[in-house]
């Protein structure tokens, strides 16, 4: 059998399935996943197509092989938790409890795990903070937590926690869109947002 020899320059592959676009995700050398959104609902449709077999000496281009459909179903319910790293997890939890209120979840083990941590309620969902190096520089973020990696947080009232981070003073940025949600960052620098739901 012979080998396959990939060119360095990346063969753009275009093609149209079912009459919607189809865009390239790269897996790895030798296919692609094509993520499709067409149909009326919601859910994402994956294509899966081998590359085209390149020879390099040869310059010979060969399509191939099949393409399978299906609908993406596994059951998603809902995000059960988001990992937070801090450096101090005493210090994180005068934030996130002194300042934000939120409470530990007890049921939740905290010492069977080979680092220091706590679970923080969010609604029904959690905040898992564990004390962690952090491989992110804390330094040269964006101000904006909105164009930053950030957990969102939804809230009934955006002015009672402007009231709350102001007295603390710890700085926050308003929603730049306009609509009521408000950015922070945690002691680590980690960026939250919080942003105003009804009821």
């Amino acid at each position: 059998m012979a080998s396959l020899h990939i060119p360095s320059a990346t063969v753009a592959l275009q093609h149209k399935v079912n009459r919607v676009t189809a865009k390239p995700i790269p897996v790895n050398s030798l296919c692609h996943f094509y993520q499709t959104n067409g149909g009326g609902d919601r859910s994402p449709r994956v294509c899966f197509k081998t590359k085209a077999k390149l020879s390099a000496e040869a310059n010979i281009f060969e399509r191939e092989s099949t393409s399978v459909h299906e609908k993406i179903d596994y059951g998603v319910v809902s995000v059960h938790h988001v990992g937070v790293l801090c450096e101090n997890l005493e210090r994180s939890l005068e934030f996130y409890q002194g300042i934000l209120g939120l409470e530990i979840n007890e049921a939740r083990p905290h010492d069977k795990l080979p680092y220091r941590g706590a679970w923080l309620w969010v609604g029904s969902e959690m905040i898992h903070l564990m004390e962690l190096p952090n491989p992110d520089p804390l330094i040269g973020r964006p101000e904006h937590g909105g164009r930053d990696r950030h957990t969102c947080i939804a809230i009934q009232d955006v002015s009672k926690l402007k009231v709350i981070l102001d007295k603390a003073d710890i700085p926050y940025t308003l929603s730049r869109s306009g609509r009521p949600a408000i950015f922070t960052r945690d002691p680590d620098a980690n960026a939250l947002e919080f942003t105003q739901v009804d009821g």
